[in-house]
């Protein structure tokens, strides 16, 4: 075939390129609504606004504040409330309990799953445990963790523990276990063993389960936190939601109730919209490992 053939086909098959990229580019123009609606934000914010008018109407159906106030009453007695200081008092003694819990249990459920994955008797170990006292309600443990270790944090802290680290343990096993063959051979391949193979292969591999067992561990460790300061905020004469919930009760300002229950919702959906997206997006959206 001459040159001059070559040079021909060449140029009739950038042509064909080019003309294949052009349609590509071709872009379907959305109207207003639809770029709104495909917008996940927006969405969501719909959705919690309708959520709002429900409870709106409703409330104004039952006309009865002392036993479901309306939404508006209740963002009221929410700004009173925060203007006041009280509320942010409650919420910043309700965090600071709940993060050291949390972060304990996430370093006691991570050193059960290490010994698990790497030697025999940690996973009869962990197995025994999880079988034991995962089905265990952290609440039945309230009346030990009194005697135990008496009124206050200590008490409330113990629970919550609990509650935190046998889910998060089980999604972080279930993760290890379920990395490939493939992933673990590069590890050997690389002559890597112990806490080298669990943090530079099992742990990048599995963080998908990993970030599920965070996820349930943290709704666990909340909802047992406003439990707990029920009874100990009670019995020791202080706490934070819980206890401001309790209390509000006690003094039949229901509005002030729901809006310690709108606190509480409020916090979980920053939690799981800020930190745990932002960190899924970061890591395994990015990766390719969750869409």
């Amino acid at each position: 075939m001459s040159a001059k053939k070559i040079t021909s086909i060449d140029t009739v098959k950038e042509t064909y390129e080019r003309e294949a990229l052009k349609v590509a580019e071709v872009k379907i123009e959305l109207s207003f609504w639809e770029r709104l609606l495909d917008n996940n934000f927006v969405r969501k914010s719909l959705i919690i606004i309708a959520l709002a008018l429900l409870w709106q109407f409703y409330a104004v159906y039952l006309d009865n504040e002392l036993m479901f106030p309306t939404f508006i009453a209740t963002v009221k007695a929410f700004v009173t409330a925060i203007a006041s200081g009280e509320l942010l008092q409650k919420i910043a003694t309700s965090l600071k309990v709940l993060f050291i819990s949390y972060a304990l249990g996430i370093v006691l459920a991570s050193t059960l799953t290490i010994l698990a994955i790497t030697t025999r008797v940690g996973t009869d170990f962990l197995e025994v445990l999880t079988s034991m006292f995962n089905p265990l309600p952290a609440i039945a443990l309230l009346p030990l963790a009194l005697l135990w270790f008496g009124l206050g944090y200590p008490s409330i802290m113990f629970v919550i523990v609990h509650a935190v680290t046998w889910p998060i343990a089980l999604n972080i096993y279930n993760g290890f276990m379920g990395v490939s063959n493939t992933l673990r051979m590069v590890g050997k391949n690389y002559e890597l063993t112990g806490l080298k193979f669990v943090f530079k292969i099992l742990i990048p591999a599995a963080l998908a389960n990993i970030l599920t067992g965070l996820k349930v561990g943290w709704a666990f460790s909340w909802r047992t936190l406003i439990a707990a300061e029920l009874v100990f905020g009670v019995s020791s004469g202080g706490g934070g939601l819980g206890w401001f919930i309790y209390e509000k009760k006690n003094q039949l300002d229901i509005d002030l109730v729901f809006s310690g229950l709108l606190t509480v919702i409020i916090i979980g959906i920053l939690i799981e919209n800020i930190i745990f997206k932002v960190i899924e997006r970061r890591t395994v959206i990015k990766w390719g490992m969750k869409f």
